[in-house]
């Protein structure tokens, strides 16, 4: 049966672009699996504990130290700028993640308005950020675990690295994440729920127990040590990305990508970004304060960029030590079985949301429809499989691994990027569908918000912005690769509509390399030479410009916007995942 929206038939709307043959059409997949379809067994507190789980790993152990040593106490405002400005991207995934609540939505939302060469760009970009923060959570927890169980890891190049019994270790972990996601997505949802509990105990805990013991509030205005604003507003900003500040943000956006296997999804993935993206917000604020008031005022005799931490404090972050220094044994001992608990509690569901990905990547037609396979329970096993062989890869100790941290976070903003420019675009291709959730002032809000992703870019430096272009760049190369050994069924590209990535890209480039951000490590481009920042666009004009260029990206997107009844048909019902076999654009 075809598919219809008020009066348009998806068949009709692509076959009249040269998307597809009569052949293409017919039904291709077994009996027994034409049934297979995901199951939408997550309910709203589930969805909304992946939400939670995904954004409070371990980062917000270093986090408020990272912060201070780049902006000192006005980390605190660092805190609020970046939260407010991933909420403003949560809220446009809120209003598409409702509209369309799809698997691998992050993928699929930029290819409903501007078709399969934005959509392939989006997913290519969102999979390599997903699929690598699974085992890095994995090595991180047993680099953790080592100082327990020494055999894990070694020194090597003066840097930890896992020894063959560590990467035995961490390839079961890593095979346990997957075990537990091909087991299907309740089973996912129900050991996600318990480990967010504990993640959610142990900073509240933590908050609680330091201004309680110990409240220094001349921190925040020593002139000793600087002031409120030592390093000024360039150290607020910096601080957004080089102190972990969007990166301990991030993951909200798995809400939307497990949104094909919710019930309710209209009403559940609006509520699960908010919620979590609220509660996180205010927890990292609170620790950034409790963090700031714990800390002995004679720590500060050199400034806010000297403070340090030695013994385990060093290796379990400035909380567990401050803890230890205020008498609070019991509270370190937490924060020691926290920094084992929770890396592997994100781990999990980012495991589950690479395979989404992977399986809309295949569903959209850009890879093989195997990665599209659904088990009997609903689960996208090929892709599974897959996510877990390339975290075999990435557990190898390939040299300066942790760099990958930076990468991941302007990964997930780019993607990010994406959503206001869809929603600006679907607001005019689809004006009727049902909203459980609209952006208010979106006409102003959108492209304020993409202004803001963009700014975020600019703050990760061009040792971060050179290196996404290129994978972007080699993720254009695998979908020719895909184009030119199975033409049939890759869809058209739709570059009419996407001639606004490349002046984007070639912008944002551009600026990061002639920036101010990034001075103190600077970056090469390998064989090209291009050694930046280049420091020609002072700090202020960089940022104007910046925000300049995605303003006139912005509504140039969406003047390219797909015509109506194309996007539509891209669309289709996105209350129905079709099941597999059946072509993605039928």
């Amino acid at each position: 049966m075809i598919e219809t929206w008020p009066g348009r038939s998806r068949v009709e709307g692509i076959a009249s672009r040269g998307h597809m043959t009569a052949e293409l059409a017919q039904p291709v997949a077994a009996p027994d699996r034409a049934a297979r379809t995901l199951r939408r067994d997550i309910g709203l507190v589930g969805l909304l504990f992946v939400s939670l789980g995904s954004i409070i790993g371990a980062g917000w152990l270093f986090g408020a130290l990272y912060a201070s040593s780049l902006a000192g106490p006005a980390a605190v405002i660092s805190w609020v700028l970046g939260g407010g400005a991933v909420m403003l991207l949560a809220l446009t995934h809120a209003e598409l993640g409702g509209m369309y609540p799809v698997a691998g939505g992050s993928a699929r939302f930029p290819q409903f308005a501007f078709g399969s060469l934005i959509g392939f760009t989006t997913g290519w970009i969102a999979f390599l950020g997903a699929v690598t923060v699974g085992p890095i959570m994995v090595q991180a927890t047993l680099l953790y675990t080592s100082n327990y169980v020494s055999s894990l890891t070694t020194i090597s190049g003066g840097r930890p690295v896992l020894t063959a019994q560590g990467y035995v270790a961490a390839s079961a972990l890593l095979l346990v994440f997957c075990t537990i996601n091909v087991m299907g997505v309740r089973w996912l949802t129900d050991t996600n729920i318990a480990a967010v509990c504990w993640k959610l105990f142990v900073p509240v805990v933590t908050v609680i127990a330091l201004i309680a013991a110990s409240s220094h509030t001349e921190n925040f205005t020593s002139s000793a040590s600087g002031g409120f604003m030592p390093f000024g507003w360039k150290g607020v900003f910096v601080a957004l990305s080089s102190g972990g500040v969007v990166f301990a943000c991030l993951g909200f956006e798995q809400a939307v990508q497990l949104g094909g296997e919710t019930r309710n999804p209209r009403r559940n993935i609006p509520l699960a970004i908010i919620g979590g993206m609220a509660v996180a917000i205010v927890l990292y604020v609170a620790l950034q304060v409790a963090f700031i008031l714990a800390l002995d005022p004679s720590s500060l005799s050199h400034g806010w960029g000297a403070v340090t931490f030695s013994g385990k404090a060093e290796v379990y972050g400035p909380f567990a030590g401050l803890a230890t220094a205020l008498g609070l044994g019991w509270l370190a001992v937490l924060l020691y079985t926290d920094a084992v608990v929770s890396p592997g509690g994100t781990g999990l569901l980012y495991t589950g949301a690479s395979a989404r990905l992977t399986f809309a990547l295949a569903r959209n037609g850009y890879i093989p429809a195997a990665f599209a396979r659904l088990t009997r329970r609903g689960t996208p096993l090929v892709a599974l499989g897959f996510s877990f062989l390339c975290g075999l890869v990435i557990l190898l100790p390939f040299p300066g691994w942790q760099q990958l941290v930076g990468f991941i976070s302007a990964a997930a903003v780019a993607v990010y990027a994406m959503a206001p420019l869809a929603l600006g675009a679907l607001r005019r291709q689809d004006p009727d569908r049902p909203r459980p959730f609209r952006l208010p002032a979106a006409s102003l809000l959108a492209p304020a918000t993409f202004m803001a992703a963009s700014e975020i870019l600019l703050f990760a430096g061009w040792a971060v912005m050179w290196k996404l272009i290129v994978a972007i760049l080699m993720g254009f190369a695998l979908l020719g690769l895909s184009t030119a050994t199975d033409a049939r069924r890759t869809p058209s590209l739709d570059w009419r509509s996407a001639r606004w990535l490349w002046p984007y890209l070639l912008g944002m480039g551009a600026i990061s390399y002639l920036s101010s951000f990034d001075t103190r490590t600077p970056s090469s481009i390998p064989l090209v030479g291009l050694h930046g920042p280049r420091n020609e666009l002072t700090f202020g004009w960089d940022i104007l410009a910046v925000a300049l260029l995605a303003l006139a990206i912005y509504f140039f997107a969406i003047r390219s916007r797909l015509p109506e009844r194309e996007a539509l048909a891209y669309i289709g019902d996105p209350m129905v995942e079709e099941p597999e076999g059946a072509d993605a654009r039928a």
